[in-house]
Formats: C-alpha cells, structure tokens, sequence
C-alpha cells in the first residue's frame, strides 16, 4: 500500500493565478518561453525555464540558469505572487477538456515508494534531461512541477473527494490555455485528510507513473543526495517526499503519439509492408485508426490503412503494443531505425495537433512517410507497468496538461 501526506504548498495569490501559472517546461522550448516571459514578468516560467532571463546565447543546463531559478522563486514569494499556506492541506486539481473531466488529489508522495517500486514506471529516462531537473530542484531546493500518478479506481476515494468539491469553494476557477478550465479546492479538514490517508495506505497497492518520469526520478535522486547531506534528518522530513496529483485511472484517456520519418522509399517498399500488415488505400482523407493494430500510413500524398496480421501481433504486454509493432515490423527492418530516442530521422506528433499536421510534415518534403496511431489504452500503460516493462518512447500522450505554477512543494532543506 502506499503513502501520501499533506503539504503546506506554495502556491499563487488567489487575484494573480492567471497570470502566474504556465504549460509545463517541457512542452515549450526557450524561444516560446521567453516570448511568453518578456510578455508576463509574473509568468512560472521565469522559475521552471529561468534561462528566458539570461542572454540568448546562455546554455540552459549551467550552473547560472539554476541559480537563477532559486532566485526567481524567492522574488516571487518576496513579492507575494506566489504565497505559502501556513498549515498542511491535500488540494484537489480538477480539469475539464471538451467536456471531459478529470478530478486529481495534490499530495506529497513518498520517496520510500519510489525506491521501493510501489510508485511504478513505463518509461526510461533519459541521463541529459534527468540531470537538467536534479540540478533545477536541487539549487531552488523546491519541486516546482507535480508528477502526474494514477491509480486503479477507488470508489471510497472518489466519494470522499466528489463531496468535497460538492460542499466547498474553490480557491481558484478559471480557464486556461487551450480552453482548458482549471479548479482548486484546498482540504483543510483534519479528518478528512485522515480519511483520505488511511484509504490510500490500506487500499490503494500501487501508484502509476503517467508523465513525469524525469522529475520523479529528479526528485528522488535529490531526496538522496540530502539524505547524505543530513544523515541524522528524520523519515518524515520533507525532502523525503515529492509532489504528486493522483488521477483515478478510469478518468484519464491517453491520445495517440504519431510519428513521422525521413528516410528513403525503396522500391519494393509495399512488397516488405505487405509481410505483416494488410494494406487498403484511403485516398486524400486523413486515415486516423479506430481499433488497435491498426495504424494509418501518409505517404505521396495518399492515406493507406495498415493492419497488422496476427503473425506479428502478441500478447506479451510490451510486444503486443501498437508502437512497438509499427517499431518491429517497419521502423527497424525497413528503416533501420533502431532507437527511437537518438535518431534524428524520426520525430513524434502529439494526437492533439491533428491527423494534418502529419500530412503538412510530409508535404513539406521535411519528412518522407507519416503513421497515425492508435492510442495506447490506460489499461496497457498499468499492465506494463506491473510487468516491471518499459514501454517504447513517446508511447503516450496525456490531454490537458497539468499546469505549472499551481502548486511548489518546499522541500525545507
């Protein structure tokens, strides 16, 4: 079972939200971000992406660009555009997209867990990006960005936080980017923390990583890094905890993650796909898939349907993947793309920019061929993680984002 606690957050004065709070780091490049930034001197992105306030020319992974970071979080705070509540709360984080909903609990989750493979994973991080948010945590020592964590469906859980919300103010109410509308209730209610806690600890087994494999890796290896600095500190110190909004698994959709390649077209291409895939052509109108198995193909201007024969589908929870067969039967041994994570001759769509955006990709000459997938299902990502499994890269893409600036955890060093 796992472990969640409350928190004192650091979070934005109630009048100023709108202005303080920003997409993630990571789905915004520093060009976009200091466009945003010289715009918004209140904007997250001053501590989440600090290099906006340095030269151009400035290196976003130096010593300066954290230090910077550290330093804007506390002129915010000096500032009171970000305030810190006095006493521990759980917050619930609601977002509502296209009329879906999904209700997420804000904690501290344990360190221990992590180590201990109760919080689980489907992805490999990446040693460059990895080091980027253990020098960014480390240096403001805050976690600046929530994980994103699901969990199998608890209906006891989801009582206990639906009345809540029923029965209580938001702090917050507004709409965000992308016409995503955002709510913020605070749970100041001893007995009602307790509840939550003792639900979690004595029904909940796991804790599934979403997104933010990096920073929960960040926040544990800086959690270590203090555990030497402070050899007599105790278990319940903050920094043996790191932000977390929890989502049942049942509110959440993945969307697709397409692909696009730049690779030559070899003449008996076709011949090779039809090995394992049985191939109709679509025409002009973009082919996005409705099953699994199968995935759509845009090349010469022309939408193919792909489906895959049975002889190259399997049940084996990572094998069997949509992206791992479009990566077994076509990117590695027509391609010879073997990883998809340093070759530059692929890049990655998230579904929310459109089937057209992969055809404006290829029609750009950019690129050569494109495939639209379907998604990974929510159900997949938990079977392969208790596998103990990785996933392929940019396996999943989660809609709405979770905003940064909302919510920054102290880690009281």
């Amino acid at each position: 079972m796992v472990q969640i606690r409350p928190f004192k957050a650091i979070r934005p004065h109630d009048a100023l939200v709108k202005e303080v709070v920003s997409l993630p780091y990571d789905v915004l490049s520093s060009t976009e971000a200091r466009e945003i930034g010289n715009q918004n001197a209140k904007s997250f992105l001053h501590i989440d992406k600090s290099e906006i306030d340095l030269a151009k020319e400035q290196q976003p992974y130096e010593k300066v660009v954290y230090q910077k970071a550290a330093d804007n979080l506390k002129k915010f705070i000096e500032k009171q555009w970000l305030i810190k509540d006095l006493t521990e709360h759980f917050y619930v984080y609601q977002l509502i997209m296209n009329n879906r909903v999904q209700t997420g609990l804000v904690v501290c989750t344990s360190v221990e867990d992590y180590l201990n493979g109760k919080i689980k994973k489907h992805e490999f991080t990446r040693a460059e990006k990895e080091l980027d948010r253990i020098n960014h945590i480390d240096t403001a020592d805050a976690n600046t960005s929530p994980i994103f964590l699901t969990y199998r469906d608890n209906q006891s859980i989801n009582d206990i936080i639906q009345n809540w919300i029923t029965n209580n103010h938001p702090l917050y109410d507004f709409i965000g980017f992308h016409e995503v509308t955002h709510r913020v209730w605070a749970i100041k209610k001893k007995k009602t923390i307790e509840e939550l806690t003792n639900l979690f600890s004595q029904q909940v087994d796991s804790l599934y990583i979403a997104d933010g494999h990096h920073r929960a890796e960040s926040a544990v290896k800086v959690a270590l890094k203090r555990r030497e600095q402070f050899p007599d500190a105790t278990p319940e110190i903050e920094f043996n905890f790191f932000l977390s909004v929890l989502f049942p698994e049942k509110q959440l959709a993945i969307m697709d993650y397409n692909r696009v390649v730049n690779v030559p077209i070899v003449s008996d291409y076709f011949k090779k796909l039809s090995e394992a895939f049985e191939i109709q052509k679509k025409g002009t109108i973009p082919f996005q898939p409705k099953e699994p198995k199968t995935m759509g193909m845009y090349l010469n201007k022309e939408w193919y349907e792909l489906k895959a024969k049975t002889t190259v589908q399997s049940k084996d929870p990572v094998k069997g993947l949509d992206v791992s067969i479009l990566q077994d039967q076509i990117l590695t041994p027509i391609f010879g793309i073997e990883d998809i994570r340093t070759d530059d001759r692929i890049d990655f769509i998230g579904g929310i920019r459109g089937m057209q955006e992969l055809a404006r990709k290829v029609d750009s000459e950019k690129f050569s061929v494109a495939f639209s997938m379907y998604p990974t299902s929510m159900e997949d990502l938990l079977n392969v993680a208790d596998s103990r499994e990785v996933m392929p890269p940019k396996s999943t893409w989660f809609e709405p984002k979770l905003l940064s600036g909302l919510f920054v955890h102290d880690l009281e060093s």
